[in-house]
């Protein structure tokens, strides 16, 4: 049963935040250039300075294509202490399935023990089994930004990299496949197909990434792959390194 709500929750969580995603995209052709002096919050500290950074860095770099790489590589170094805490939850769950096996056999006929049991293990051990879905759910308020700063930048939707125009969606469905692709690469890489509670979630993210690179601009699925590259090469070069070097020192103690 809790393991069903948890489900239940992971799913509400990702549908509401593809609403949102939707809700603020009903129309490109409706979007305007933001009014600078009477922007409101979300646009003045949000979708503008992302506008502007992307701008700043194609001013140099010559391409928005290469902008966005930039700009994506800044901000997964933000979200790169959600990355760091999201990977020490995982492996975290999948050190504690055995006595989480236990504690299911053992109260198989008293779901309200077992879910206490279960609870009083996380707690002991500090671990927190939704932590796994918290950098994901972060970055749906920046999707939601950098589809905006797109649209709302007339140079941005106007420009061209490779064969594509980032202003509209992919129109031989390249980037979209590549974006469900890379998502799922990233859950098997980072191990998050080892915790029970993340499992669902290997194929419900990619076929919903699908479905949004499929009708979104091209550069909105180009900050996402470039994203899920970037997030794909932290764990492989940086990540999983320190997590065997912290194992190595713990059994050597």
């Amino acid at each position: 049963m809790q393991k069903r709500q948890r489900y239940v929750a992971i799913i509400l969580l990702v549908v509401f935040a593809v609403i949102a995603v939707s809700g603020c995209a009903p129309d490109p052709s409706a979007y305007k250039p933001i009014d600078r002096e009477h922007a409101g919050i979300w646009d003045k500290y949000l979708v503008l300075p992302l506008s502007d950074l992307l701008d700043w860095f194609k001013s140099f770099l010559g391409n928005y294509g290469w902008s966005i790489l930039i700009v994506t590589f800044l901000v997964r170094l933000v979200i790169f202490p959600l990355t760091w805490k999201q990977q020490k939850s995982t492996k975290a769950m999948q050190e504690l399935q055995p006595q989480l096996m236990k504690i299911r056999e053992k109260y198989k006929n008293n779901q309200q023990k077992m879910q206490e049991e279960t609870m009083k293990l996380f707690q002991a051990n500090n671990v927190n089994p939704m932590a796994g879905c918290l950098p994901l759910l972060v970055q749906f308020p920046i999707l939601i930004a950098f589809y905006q700063a797109i649209m709302k930048n007339p140079h941005i939707a106007g420009s061209s990299f490779l064969y594509m125009k980032l202003g509209e969606p992919d129109p031989y469905f390249i980037l979209p496949l590549l974006a469900a692709l890379t998502t799922y690469l990233q859950f098997i890489a980072t191990g998050a197909g080892d915790n029970p509670q993340m499992k669902i979630m290997i194929w419900i993210m990619p076929v919903m990434i699908f479905f949004l690179a499929y009708q979104f601009p091209a550069a909105l699925s180009l900050y996402w792959v470039y994203g899920n590259i970037f997030t794909i090469l932290q764990y492989v070069l940086i990540l999983k390194p320190r997590k065997g070097n912290v194992t190595q020192e713990g059994t050597a103690r």
